[in-house]
């Protein structure tokens, strides 16, 4: 059973039968309703490419997954990011196709070919580190594409991102409230442009208060994991004089310091305090559990899903959308603690 077969039990032609599976409005009730009634009866339903050539739109949205050393699933904050995405795009009618990058790394990456082959309406692309030139292919392509903690300057793309300056003034004003005057970073080796920010934001924000900026105070981990944050913070504690307080530019990274800072006898916050970024499950049960700056994955995700939807529509322009973090106290930095 076919569309041809369709059109043929009906009286109709293929054009007429392809209208009406794609609920054309300039088609006749009394057609309309023998043609849904023939689909009925014989139990065709109309393959997803044939809905594609009539309507010249898949409802497929590709993920990408950035960089040669990519967050993937493994990072808390991009899976909720994007579970909060595909809800939102779902309820918009898409679905969403998952692109490997790991093997078309060996072999020339090239997003925007596999976008045309399967015929995509749209793109969403996950930042990562050391982006592939195909990226900015597909950036710079039709495809209309939303970047979540990438900057992208293509006509017919979009960007959203925490306000990653806010998030290192909000952590920095804090502590500069609890009284802590000697203040540390641990940041990454490989600083994406959000990590870039936070560290540049930090620094000014010490600047702000007269405070410090002592070298042997800033120290980088390799990578995002927790054991890369215990590293870090064990450079941190060869210095002569501690900081009174550190920021770790994630709540991975905070939760590693933590238990470097504990084996070295140090107590948290009496001794040393630690401020996160992500406000990922985990920070409610850490000991002490961890202040951190709270990133609305949500918002993000839903944002990102409706802005796509309106790029994909021809109904916004390339622009940049900043969502505003929000500071959660709690006991690492010695305060009482406004979340759990």
């Amino acid at each position: 059973m076919n569309i041809k077969t369709i059109a043929r039990l009906a009286g109709v032609s293929v054009a007429t039968v392809s209208k009406i599976i794609n609920n054309y409005p300039d088609i006749g009730d009394e057609t309309r309703q023998r043609v849904l009634k023939i689909m009925e009866e014989t139990g065709y339903r109309p393959s997803s490419s044939a809905k594609t050539l009539a309507t010249k739109k898949s409802h497929l949205v590709g993920v990408v997954f950035a960089g040669k050393l990519n967050v993937d699933f493994s990072h808390p904050f991009f899976v909720e990011v994007i579970n909060a995405f595909k809800k939102q795009i779902g309820l918009l009618g898409y679905d969403l196709l998952f692109f490997s990058n790991e093997k078309f790394l060996e072999q020339g990456e090239d997003y925007l070919a596999r976008s045309k082959y399967f015929q995509v309406d749209g793109c969403i692309i996950i930042a990562g580190d050391e982006v592939e030139s195909s990226v900015s292919d597909l950036d710079a392509s039709p495809i209309p594409c939303i970047g979540i903690d990438i900057e992208l300057t293509g006509q017919n793309s979009c960007y959203i991102m925490s306000d990653n300056e806010k998030i290192s003034t909000k952590v920095v004003e804090q502590f500069y409230m609890n009284g802590y005057r000697d203040l540390g970073f641990i940041g990454l080796q490989r600083a994406s442009i959000v990590m870039q920010q936070r560290e540049q934001a930090f620094k000014q924000s010490l600047k702000q208060f007269s405070l410090e900026e002592r070298p042997e105070w800033l120290v980088y981990s390799k990578d995002y994991a927790a054991t890369d944050g215990y590293e870090a913070a064990k450079k941190l504690l060869s210095a002569e004089v501690l900081p009174r307080a550190v920021f770790a530019a994630t709540d991975l990274l905070a939760f590693g310091a933590i238990r470097a800072f504990k084996e070295a006898g140090l107590r948290i916050p009496e001794d040393i305090a630690v401020a996160g970024c992500d406000d990922i499950e985990a920070c409610r049960y850490s000991d002490p559990p961890l202040t951190t700056v709270k990133q609305d994955t949500d918002k993000i995700g839903r944002l990102a899903a409706m802005i796509l939807f309106d790029l994909m529509n021809k109904q916004m322009d390339n622009r940049c959308i900043k969502v505003e973090p929000e500071l959660v106290l709690r006991h690492s930095c010695g305060t009482l603690p406004t979340g759990q």
